[in-house]
């Protein structure tokens, strides 16, 4: 069960990556995504962590509103 939930997570991890459109941006290049996100690990550890993390958070929720009703719209 454990492996399953695990599998699911990723799969949904890499659906983000995806819809954040960086899998176009890099033109699928893994080593240039891994190195983005490296980037984006660094600023949620650094000294104003909470703010960016509390940015990133705004955003991304804003991002899902957005698009729940932009579905919500078309039906």
């Amino acid at each position: 069960m454990q492996r399953r939930e695990r599998t699911r997570q990723l799969i949904e991890l890499g659906g983000l990556v995806q819809k954040a459109g960086l899998v176009e941006l890099t033109d699928d290049d893994r080593a240039t995504l891994y190195g983005a996100l490296l980037d984006l690990a660094g600023c949620g550890r650094g000294g104003d962590a909470s703010d960016v993390l509390a940015r990133w958070k705004r955003r991304g929720k804003r991002a899902f509103d957005a698009e729940a009703q932009s579905i919500t719209n078309e039906s």
